[in-house]
């Protein structure tokens, strides 16, 4: 493995940073998470149009770069530096590498271009919230987690040759302002229970929902005899599919929380090296040495797993829970530590601090929690299995 960056990827990192450094600053944020879409569309058309970051990982073929989840994580890695609030995840990250695995050729040829070129924008809309256990982020994702047959989740329908769709989907993904909803509903009945993806270009009530973490913008979704399209044929391997995309998406969301976490510490470190207390700076004590210094061990050990989980995406190899795991448990570290030495500033609502706190807080509600990712991937290793030894 050659660990240096190419050219072509420093110049995607360097030039998203200087973009976002001028155009996306904290009261930049909080401007943006207060609109309806919860996201500045200028700033999205500069992001689509002119740095093409959603079709980074997508072919030539459809509009894309051609690039891989390498350079797309390495994109993600600046925005969460500043926490930009776009739906560059639930667009490029969740939703289109579903589109390309499962899709159709003309639903391919239909929908990736305008994903690539930032027009469309889409959401993965999962029943309840099961968004991780749909990912295969923290369990199985075989069971019944869209509707099992019964009341409640989604359920589909099929009659008069057109597929209907009926349920309630919450805490989805930039959902109140996504142009198309991928929706995983359950079909066949109970006795024959299976998972399908559909696709509702229009239709439904969507609502908008507080959410823990604001630069995350959640909505509800619910669906009454809704008109949808079934998302490739009724014999592809969903749950397989969702799973490939989740270990990507927990190798993005790995380097994501790392550019929040680092720069939750680079902040920090600048407040202590100009605050002063008993006439000198309270960076200059060592206790506050002692405790950035492990903040900063645990991010550079986190951005080494998520480099890694990112490139492994390419060999087959599934390491994105574990690495997502350390990101986002580094983070919420990285920004605690941030609210305790920033003092009584840090704990105020006009500071930034709790900003990174939410977004660690949030994500592991959305993407499940350190020590369940943990798990699974123990799991999945089959780390703690008893072996039989030979007498």
């Amino acid at each position: 493995m050659d660990a240096r960056f190419t050219a072509e990827q420093d110049e995607i990192r360097r030039t998203v940073r200087d973009v976002l450094a001028r155009r996306c600053g904290p009261q930049d944020v909080r401007a943006a998470v207060d609109t309806d879409t919860g996201y500045d569309p200028a700033l999205w058309d500069v992001l689509a149009r002119r740095l093409g970051l959603p079709g980074l990982a997508l072919p030539e073929a459809y509009g894309g770069s051609g690039c891989t989840t390498t350079e797309l994580a390495l994109a993600c890695e600046e925005t969460g530096r500043c926490l930009a609030p776009s739906p560059l995840l639930s667009t490029a990250v969740l939703t289109a590498p579903l589109l390309l695995a499962l899709g159709t050729d003309a639903q391919r040829a239909d929908l990736l271009p305008g994903i690539a070129s930032g027009e469309l924008t889409a959401a993965l809309a999962v029943p309840g919230t099961a968004l991780a256990t749909a990912l295969c982020l923290t369990g199985d994702n075989r069971g019944a987690w869209a509707g099992g047959g019964r009341a409640g989740g989604m359920q589909a329908r099929r009659a008069d040759g057109a597929w209907r769709l009926y349920g309630e989907a919450g805490q989805v993904l930039d959902g109140h302002s996504a142009g198309l909803l991928v929706v995983a509903a359950h079909t066949g009945g109970f006795a024959r229970s299976r998972t399908l993806l559909f696709l509702v270009r229009e239709g439904g009530v969507r609502t908008r929902e507080t959410a823990l973490d604001a630069t995350r913008p959640l909505a509800r979704i619910q669906l009454r005899d809704v008109e949808a399209e079934l998302l490739g044929e009724d014999r592809t391997d969903v749950p397989g599919a969702l799973a490939a995309v989740g270990d990507r998406a927990a190798a993005v969301l790995a380097c994501e929380a790392v550019g929040a976490a680092d720069r939750a510490l680079e902040t920090t470190v600048a407040y202590v090296k100009r605050r002063e207390q008993f006439g000198r700076a309270i960076g200059s004590f060592q206790a506050v040495k002692h405790r950035l210094a492990d903040v900063y061990v645990r991010v550079q050990a986190a951005r080494s797993a998520a480099y890694y989980a990112a490139w492994a995406t390419a060999r087959g190899e599934r390491v994105g829970g574990l690495a997502l795991a350390q990101a986002l448990g580094t983070l919420r570290t990285a920004a605690g530590e941030a609210v305790q030495l920033h003092g009584g500033i840090g704990f105020t609502w006009e500071h930034e601090a709790h900003l990174y706190f939410k977004r660690a807080a949030g994500d592991e509600l959305l993407f499940g929690s350190v020590h369940r990712l943990r798990a699974h991937a123990a799991d999945t290793a089959r780390l703690f299995e008893e072996k039989e030894v030979a007498v």
